[in-house]
């Protein structure tokens, strides 16, 4: 039997961006938050990874700090009408 591996997407769309949370492990147990930011499709993609300071106690407060910060860059640069 092979043991299933799960993983966690952390990513939603919004409008023509998709905002993915990246949180990894640091060595000393805790976690850094990431964010991917990308926009478009095949060779005209571009992808901005941004990475903070902070470092969280789980992985899920690492996720959930990285979208809301992808969010809230999303929101910036979209245009207003």
């Amino acid at each position: 039997m092979i043991p299933a591996i799960q993983f966690q997407n952390h990513a939603i769309t919004l409008g023509k961006y998709r905002i993915a949370a990246c949180p990894r492990a640091l060595p000393s147990g805790r976690f850094a938050a990431q964010v991917s930011v990308a926009s478009g499709r095949g060779s005209a993609s571009t992808d901005r990874v941004i990475c903070f300071t902070d470092d969280f106690a789980t992985h899920e407060a690492a996720a959930s700090f990285s979208m809301a910060q992808g969010l809230d860059w999303v929101q910036g640069t979209s245009p207003k009408h």
